[in-house]
């Protein structure tokens, strides 16, 4: 069953990242190390992680999920983009 709406909130970044590793069957290449860099952010969203700011992994990713379908998908997409605002 998909996580969804409020559960997805008290996630953290790391824990949606597993979510999309375990849920996107394939992914677009391009959104491989955006996933594997996000599953290390258990930090405050402004610490840095390597050269790039958690936010922009966030951003990178989203970027290169456009061919992550399904509800799941949907509500990941959603809740990440309303966590960079």
């Amino acid at each position: 069953m998909p996580v969804t709406g409020e559960a997805l909130k008290s996630l953290s970044i790391s824990s949606i990242a597993a979510i999309v590793r375990a849920d996107w069957k394939n992914p677009y290449f391009g959104a491989v190390p955006y996933i594997n860099s996000m599953l290390n952010i258990h930090t405050h969203k402004d610490e840095g992680f390597g050269f790039d700011m958690p936010n922009e992994q966030v951003i990178y990713f989203l970027s290169n999920a456009s061919t992550y379908k399904g509800e799941q998908a949907r509500e990941i997409k959603k809740e990440l983009k309303r966590r960079i605002k």
